[in-house]
């Protein structure tokens, strides 16, 4: 799904690039990728960021800059794949562009985003995709100190939510996007440029999230037998799918960029599949929906609920996960912004 939201975004991304590189003319451009993971996509960025510099630089009849990107992801990401990649990726740099690129230096910044990881004035152009709306930490006020769950029966905002989870949620998510501006603020030049992408909602109440269906799942497994029911009752992913509203509201408050490009995709949640291989039959789609979103939500949902849950919960996925989706009409709402950090 990452790799088709990419090519979605390029124009943004390139545009955003065309415009900094026309008005700061930097010598060496420093870009952070935060979020990076460790998979096969980890390096599309830096090579569309190449490729787009090339371009800009060759329209303006100048030798391109260096480029130095930092690779960012949790300190337990799996870098060391990442930098198994990068032989390989400098030697078809190098024979695609031969000396018509500048030099490029890649290095891994493990860290929180939700935080300072650089100095000063020390980056030109950030980059973040579907990695915001992983939040700092499930909210407190989720489980009381008693220990009784606010949320019983899911694991994110559901149509059985109280308006006392929303808010939770929402409060979180706002506090965590303050500290994500104010430090990118703190370490962008000015006029420097940022493009996130992340998931979204239009009700951020009832936001019909694929991580809400997973929850129905886990719940049948509940009522037969397999989960305890308290182990589900006091379980929430630390997970915010925020509106295009709730994103300008953030951004307008905290003041230190203009925002530039605010816009929101929407996709049937096997629609990536589809575009891939349109020959795939519905069971075939499923199957694949179902492995990708355990990968993504395996590690943390066997903490809770135990590796041995896994293989049920997510053959129920696979059984009803499509027909679920076209019953509600989910959908992937995916929000791309682009943000100028003011002068």
């Amino acid at each position: 799904m990452e790799r088709s939201v990419i090519s979605t975004v390029k124009p943004i991304v390139d545009a955003s690039l065309e415009e900094l590189c026309s008005t700061l003319f930097p010598e060496c451009l420093k870009v952070a990728d935060l979020g990076c993971s460790s998979g096969p996509n980890t390096l599309l960025v830096v090579s569309g960021i190449i490729e787009n510099i090339r371009n800009i630089f060759r329209k303006l009849n100048l030798p391109p800059p260096s480029l130095q990107a930092f690779l960012n992801d949790l300190p337990w990401n799996d870098f060391n794949t990442v930098f198994r990649l990068l032989p390989g990726f400098y030697k078809k740099l190098h024979e695609e562009n031969g000396n018509k690129s500048g030099s490029c230096f890649i290095a891994a910044m493990p860290g929180s985003f939700y935080g300072r990881l650089f100095p000063d004035n020390s980056l030109h152009f950030v980059h973040s995709s579907y990695a915001l709306m992983w939040i700092s930490e499930v909210p407190k006020g989720l489980v009381t100190e008693g220990g009784e769950g606010l949320n019983k029966g899911n694991i994110y905002i559901s149509n059985t939510s109280s308006p006392a989870v929303f808010n939770e949620y929402f409060e979180q998510f706002k506090r965590d996007f303050t500290v994500f501006l104010r430090s990118r603020a703190h370490e962008l030049v000015p006029g420097g440029s940022m493009v996130l992408t992340t998931m979204g909602s239009i009700k951020s109440n009832h936001p019909l999230s694929i991580w809400e269906f997973v929850g129905l799942k886990l719940h049948d497994m509940v009522l037969d037998g397999l989960i305890e029911e308290d182990k589900l009752d006091t379980f929430n992913l630390p997970y915010y799918a925020p509106t295009t509203d709730e994103v300008k509201e953030v951004i307008e408050a905290e003041g230190s960029f203009t925002l530039q490009t605010l816009e929101a995709f929407r996709n049937d949640w096997d629609s990536y599949i589809k575009q891939a291989n349109s020959d795939l039959d519905k069971k075939a789609r499923a199957a694949i929906l179902s492995t990708d979103i355990r990968a993504v939500g395996e590690p943390v949902l066997a903490s809770q609920f135990g590796e041995e849950a896994m293989d049920d919960l997510f053959h129920r996925f696979e059984e009803d996960v499509l027909d679920h989706m076209e019953k509600e009409k989910c959908q992937f709402i995916n929000l791309v912004i682009s943000l100028t950090k003011k002068r």
